[in-house]
């Protein structure tokens, strides 16, 4: 009958640590939820600025872009009337020395031909024109491209720019 007794016992006191467990148990849990939901509303908010940081440094990619693109296709423009007076030039000179050409073989045979000497003279023009209208799109090129650089480096900021922490 002992054996019953302290079986019983020790039943009895297991029975009541459970309980004692259980009672803590369930007053922890109101304090972890508390917590969790603290947390849960601490990550939510941070991912909150984290999303309005990808937007603002996404429409700040864009706006790069599309200035990238519009100065490429300046100079993309510019390039191409560049080649288009490259080769008008080329082709002036072409004419200039086949003119020449013309007029050194009629001096050797001791002719005179005054259409030749016009013709010379209409083709170095041509050509003197062709390299000044190569000239003024390089420069015009060379212009469009620096004049954003020196509008940059002109612009003095009103306070020095430290990094901010949208751009960290």
């Amino acid at each position: 009958m002992s054996d019953i007794e302290e079986l019983q016992r020790r039943i009895t006191a297991a029975m009541d640590r459970v309980a004692v467990g259980l009672d803590g148990l369930g007053t922890d849990t109101g304090a972890d939820t508390a917590e969790l939901e603290q947390a849960l509303d601490d990550e939510k908010t941070v991912n909150a600025q984290l999303s309005e940081r990808i937007r603002a440094l996404t429409q700040r990619q864009d706006a790069d872009l599309a200035a990238a693109k519009a100065q490429a296709d300046t100079v993309t423009g510019r390039l191409t009337e560049m080649d288009a007076e490259l080769q008008r030039l080329r082709s002036a000179n072409n004419a200039l020395r086949q003119s020449n050409e013309d007029l050194r073989q009629a001096n050797e045979a001791g002719v005179g031909d005054a259409h030749l000497i016009n013709k010379a003279m209409m083709a170095e023009l041509e050509g003197l024109r062709a390299t000044r209208a190569a000239d003024v799109s390089e420069m015009n090129t060379i212009i469009d491209t620096l004049t954003p650089l020196i509008q940059t480096e002109n612009q003095t900021p009103s306070e020095p720019q430290t990094p901010s922490e949208e751009d960290a």
